[in-house]
């Protein structure tokens, strides 16, 4: 279970994050929402080291994560994949993820052998498979859809092993086709390995569709967390979105008169 106690960050005078405290579930899929500057982002780089909060305390299986370096904390077991793809453009499919399961078993000579170790090529495969990678990996990362080299940025996350996966903005800069094929791989992966879940989104017709569990930030604080629902129903929250309205049957969003 990832914990988060009463977390806060500021900038100068403003409060990015501000008395945050939620719990994520063991296995659940939650969305983070909120208006620009939400406090959003800060938050994953809270939990994975990038930034380090004023106080409160991050539980990972009630193992105090404050502190830690950003390496030590992907060992604990959270993984996070970014708004913008991180990948090694250079190298093909394979070669990306076979670079990355020998660095996170500290085995880097594994990188110039020609025939890498079975276990090394069946993890890297293991994952490609997952995420509909396999047919792709003989093709230079750079040369992959965006759509795609955001699939690859997550499978470099999984690859870890990661007990909480973060996931920022999936499907930032995508049309509407890709955009879905991406939230279903996601929601697939979430089925098939019923890990911890935790992604941000601002398109509220995915939020609404897929996601069990909602939480809504609001200069950075909790305005609300719960079900579909209930998100859709709360008053402070659409009001935060600047007047507007959620379509209770469907969760689309809608400009308010």
């Amino acid at each position: 279970m990832l914990e988060l106690q009463h977390l806060c960050k500021s900038f100068g005078g403003v409060r990015a994050t501000n008395d945050v405290s939620l719990t994520f579930a063991d296995g659940s899929l939650s969305a983070i929402i909120g208006p620009n500057g939400a406090g959003k982002s800060t938050l994953f780089n809270l939990l994975t080291g990038a930034l380090r909060p004023d106080s409160g305390r991050i539980l990972l299986d009630g193992r105090d994560l404050v502190g830690l370096t950003r390496g030590a904390i992907v060992r604990r077991g959270i993984g996070r994949a970014f708004q913008v793809a991180s990948i090694f453009p250079s190298l093909t499919v394979e070669e990306t993820m076979r670079a990355a399961v020998a660095a996170d078993r500290r085995r880097h000579f594994l990188l110039h052998r020609r025939f890498p170790l079975a276990e090394t090529r069946e993890k890297a495969e293991s994952v490609l498979d997952m995420l509909g990678l396999a047919d792709q990996r003989h093709r230079r990362a750079a040369t992959l859809s965006h759509g795609d080299q955001k699939l690859l940025d997550v499978a470099l996350a999984l690859v870890l092993d990661p007990k909480v996966l973060l996931l920022d903005e999936p499907t930032a800069g995508m049309g509407p086709e890709e955009r879905w094929q991406m939230i279903e791989r996601v929601h697939d992966l979430w089925q098939r390995q019923r890990m911890t879940v935790v992604f941000i989104e601002h398109d509220m017709d995915i939020v609404f569709k897929i996601a069990p569990h909602i939480v809504v930030l609001c200069y950075g604080r909790v305005l609300a967390a719960g079900t579909p629902d209930a998100i859709r129903a709360d008053e402070a929250v659409i009001a935060a979105y600047l007047g507007t309205a959620v379509d209770t049957d469907t969760g689309t969003a809608t400009a308010a008169a």
